[in-house]
C-alpha cells in the first residue's frame, strides 16, 4: 500500500480530530493507541474501522504480533511515516500501531444478561470527571474480579484516550455502561442488589459490610462526593478510616480498598 506522508491526508485529519470528545460523538468513533489496548479491544469484539501502522516503530513483540493479525480484524490498514504517526499518537508512547474503532454502546439492559447465574459484585461511579481516575478504577475492577462497572451521571467521556490508556485496555473487557443516577438506582433495586455507598460521613466501617451477596459499591467524585440520591434506609453508608488531616482519598484508591475487601470476603 502507498505510505501516507502528509498531515493533510483525510484519514489522518479525521483521526486527529478524535482527540476531541465532540468529534468522537459526531463520528461515532474512538481512537485506540497502543498494541495492548488494541489487542484487548479486538478480543472484546470492538470493530476496528481502520488502523495506522508505522512498521519501524513496531519494535516490541506485542506490536509485531498485533501487526500480523490486523489484516484479519481491521477494515482498512494505512501505513504512515514516523512524523505522521507521531502526529496521530496520543502522548509520548509510540508503539507503531493506532486504531480507529466504532464506539461501543453498552446499556443497562445489555448488562443484565452478563450477570445471570452469579452473585455479582459491581462498582457504580457517580459524576467522575477525570478520565485518568475512570481508567484507574476500571483497571482495579478488572484486577479484583468485579462483574461490571456502571457509570452514573458521568462528567467525562467514557472512551477518552486518557481513560483507555489508564485502564490498560480493560475498558473493553470489563462490562461497563452509562446511565443516569436515578436509572442506575432503579436498576439495582430491580435486580435486588445490596448497596454500599462510600461516604465521608458513613456510619458503618467498610469491613463490617457483607459483600458476599449481590452487591453494588458506589463511589463519588473527590470534589463533591455522592449525591443525595444515594441515601436512604436501603443504602448502607460506609466509611474508610481517615487518621490524618486529609478528608478524602482518590476515588480509585477508595475503590481498590473496597473491591479487595469484597474479594477477601468472597474467597475466605
Amino acid at each position: 500500500m502507498p505510505i501516507i506522508t502528509s498531515f493533510q491526508n483525510p484519514h489522518v485529519k479525521n483521526a486527529v480530530r478524535l482527540r476531541d470528545g465532540r468529534q468522537r460523538e459526531k463520528q461515532g468513533r474512538i481512537l485506540i493507541d497502543g498494541s495492548r489496548e488494541i489487542s484487548r479491544a479486538i478480543a472484546a469484539g470492538v470493530r476496528l474501522v481502520e488502523a495506522f501502522v508505522c512498521e519501524p516503530l513496531c519494535r516490541s513483540e506485542q506490536s509485531r504480533r498485533l501487526l500480523s493479525s490486523l489484516p484479519e480484524t481491521t477494515a482498512e490498514l494505512l501505513e504512515v511515516t514516523e512524523p505522521v504517526f507521531e502526529k496521530l499518537a496520543f502522548g509520548q508512547r509510540t508503539e507503531g500501531v493506532l486504531a480507529v474503532a466504532e464506539t461501543p454502546r453498552p446499556t443497562l439492559e445489555s448488562l443484565a444478561p452478563k450477570l445471570t447465574g452469579k452473585s455479582p459484585l459491581i462498582a457504580v461511579l457517580e459524576a467522575v470527571e477525570k478520565p485518568g481516575n475512570l481508567g484507574a478504577v476500571l483497571r482495579t475492577a478488572d484486577a479484583a474480579g468485579l462483574s461490571a462497572v456502571i457509570l452514573a451521571d458521568l462528567r467525562t467521556d467514557l472512551y477518552n484516550p486518557n481513560a483507555i490508556r489508564a485502564s490498560l485496555g480493560t475498558i473493553f473487557t470489563v462490562p461497563v455502561c452509562e446511565a443516569t443516577s436515578s436509572d442506575v438506582l432503579d436498576w439495582l433495586r430491580e435486580h435486588n442488589f445490596s448497596i454500599a455507598a462510600a461516604r465521608v460521613d458513613g456510619a458503618v466501617p467498610y469491613t463490617s459490610v457483607d459483600y458476599r451477596h449481590p452487591t453494588a459499591i458506589v463511589l463519588g467524585s473527590e470534589a463533591t462526593g455522592l449525591s443525595s440520591i444515594w441515601t436512604g434506609p436501603s443504602i448502607t453508608a460506609v466509611r474508610l478510616p481517615m487518621l490524618g488531616i486529609a478528608d478524602s482519598l482518590n476515588v480509585s484508591v477508595t475503590g481498590a480498598v473496597l473491591f479487595y475487601e469484597a474479594l477477601r470476603q468472597r474467597t475466605a
